[in-house]
């Protein structure tokens, strides 16, 4: 049980952290700089998957995304040549280089020939009564590599609940695409899939800062534990309770890093 003082920090935190100045210091002002539903989806799942190392460095490399693909994601994945790709040859981001590259291209590509919206990527084995997302992610992780020619290294940069981990970027790009947002942070482009079925995205600084609130215990994180830590914070939002992960990750780290 959430303690009524507990509960007042993570409200006022949330209504602190959620706000449109959160924006230019995230990684999710990478699909806010496009106006197109599959524009946001491309480079939202994109710099998600990128999200880990120096913030810096994740933007610009996204950035660098952006310019190879003419600055239209979309447009390019759609209609590229095979003779295009050799742009890419050089991208790379820590371990994600360029076979990684190639397979997220023609991954975009396949679905998007059949689909007008990343979402139903994502639908692939849950169900409405589903209590979490947690079907939708192994199913998706089934979907995105169904292709014969996949490369093996490309499977560590997409987390999946059966591999026991917290799947912390997915959940995040889930967050962003899902969450209806009347601050205007998260995007809500998507209906199918609803915001009580999300997953905390369980990084260092959210998991400090529960632990530290007391609503987990300080352990590893994988996927038991970020089920835990959102099935607690179901107590204050059944409808929407991955919203306190502004509260949690804010919290967890310097507020002047964020603000400054």
């Amino acid at each position: 049980m959430i303690s009524e003082k507990i509960a007042a920090i993570l409200d006022e935190k949330f209504a602190f952290f959620n706000h449109p100045r959160f924006i230019e210091h995230d990684p999710i002002q990478i699909p806010h700089r496009f106006s197109c539903l599959q524009d946001k989806e491309i480079m939202g799942f994109w710099v998600a998957i990128l999200a880990w190392g120096q913030r810096k460095t994740i933007l610009q490399n996204a950035q660098t995304l952006i310019e190879l693909m003419d600055g239209t994601p979309y447009e390019f994945i759609l209609g590229h040549q095979a003779s295009d790709l050799k742009r890419f040859e050089h991208f790379k981001h820590r371990t994600f280089q360029y076979p990684d590259t190639l397979y997220f291209i023609d991954f975009f590509h396949r679905h998007y020939q059949n689909n007008n919206s990343l979402e139903t990527a994502f639908n692939q084995g849950l169900k409405a009564e589903d209590l979490s997302i947690e079907n939708g992610l192994n199913g998706f992780y089934d979907y995105f590599f169904q292709s014969e020619w996949a490369p093996e290294r490309t499977k560590k940069h997409i987390a999946s609940p059966l591999k026991n981990s917290a799947c912390k970027r997915i959940n995040m790009f889930l967050r962003w695409m899902v969450r209806k947002d009347e601050a205007g942070v998260d995007f809500g482009l998507w209906n199918t899939i609803k915001p009580a079925q999300l997953v905390c995205p369980l990084d260092v600084h959210a998991m400090r800062t529960a632990a530290q609130l007391g609503l987990m215990k300080e352990e590893k994180a994988n996927w038991k534990t970020a089920l835990a830590l959102t099935e607690t914070l179901r107590e204050l939002d059944p409808s929407d309770p991955v919203k306190y992960d502004f509260a949690l990750y804010g919290m967890g780290i310097e507020e002047k890093t964020l603000w400054k």
